[in-house]
C-alpha cells in the first residue's frame, strides 16, 4: 500500500498484517518511520516489507508495482492511499497552482498509474483495490484549500467508479471517504476548531486513524465479495 508510514496508512497497514496479510508499505522521504512501522508489525507477529518511492513521478510509481510483485510474489490488495500534504509545513504557505500540481502528481495522477498496474497484475486471479477520496466532495466546502481537494478527490472518485466497471469481475474497487481524522493536520490545527469540529460531527469526536483502517480491512476482505464501485464516509456523520 501507498503512503504507509503514518497516520492512516500506517494504521491501514498494521491492521492488514494482523489480518495475516503480508504488507508492503511505501513512503517518499521517511525511512525512519516506514521501518518503525514495519517493526511495529513484526512485534505482534506480522510481516511487513518497506519501499521507497516518489508517486508524483512516473518512474517512481512503474517502480513501486514492479517492486510488489517481485517480493510479494503476487498481489490480492492494493491500498492507494498516498496523498501529498499541503495543509503543514512549508508546503502550507505555497501558492494555489503550486498545490494542485503537487495534489494532481500524488493523489490523482499516483492513484490512476498504480490502479491501472495493480489492476493488470491481479486480472487473472482476482484482487480489489481501495482507493482514498474525501467526504465532502458530494457536499462542497469553502476555502481554498478544500476548492482543492475537492477537484482531485473528486475525480479520485469518479476514477474508481468507472474503474470498477471496466476491471469487474475479476477486481474489485472501492473508495474510502475520511473526513475529519485526527492526523497531523487535527494534532496541529486551532484548539478553539479542532473541539467546534467535534461539536459538529454527530458522533461527537474526530475520526481516529484506526476507524479508517478498520473500513479498509472489510473492503479487502471476503466478507465484501459482494461491493463494487461504492464509497464509503469514515466521518461520524458530517456528511451523510
Amino acid at each position: 500500500m501507498t503512503g504507509a508510514s503514518s497516520g492512516i496508512g500506517r494504521a491501514i497497514a498494521e491492521a492488514c498484517a494482523a489480518e495475516g496479510a503480508v504488507v508492503l508499505l511505501t513512503h517518499r522521504d521517511s525511512p525512519e518511520r516506514a521501518i518503525a512501522a514495519t517493526d511495529a508489525i513484526a512485534a505482534r507477529g506480522g510481516r511487513a516489507h518497506v519501499c521507497q518511492a516518489d508517486l508524483a513521478t512516473r518512474e517512481g510509481r512503474e517502480r513501486l508495482v514492479a517492486e510488489a510483485r517481485e517480493r510479494l510474489g503476487r498481489l490480492d490488495v492494493w491500498i492507494n492511499n498516498a496523498g501529498a500534504d499541503v495543509l503543514t509545513g512549508e508546503a502550507a504557505a505555497w501558492e494555489w497552482e503550486r498545490k494542485l500540481d503537487t495534489l494532481l502528481a500524488v493523489d490523482l495522477k499516483g492513484t490512476i498509474a498504480c490502479s491501472y498496474a495493480a489492476g493488470e497484475a491481479m486480472r487473472e486471479r482476482g484482487g480489489t483495490i481501495v482507493n482514498m477520496s474525501w467526504d465532502h466532495v458530494t457536499t462542497g466546502m469553502a476555502g481554498e484549500n478544500p476548492q482543492l481537494f475537492s477537484a482531485v478527490k473528486g475525480g479520485v472518485l469518479a476514477f474508481s467508479k468507472s474503474l470498477a466497471r471496466a476491471l469487474a469481475p475479476a477486481v474489485r474497487v472501492n473508495v474510502l471517504c475520511p473526513g475529519w481524522i485526527e492526523t497531523a493536520f487535527g494534532e496541529q490545527t486551532d484548539r478553539e476548531f479542532h473541539r467546534s469540529v467535534a461539536h459538529d460531527t454527530p458522533l461527537g469526536r474526530w475520526g481516529d486513524p484506526q476507524d479508517v483502517a478498520s473500513a479498509a480491512v472489510y473492503l479487502a476482505s471476503p466478507e465484501a465479495a459482494f461491493i463494487t464501485g461504492q464509497a464509503i464516509n469514515i466521518n461520524g456523520g458530517v456528511v451523510m
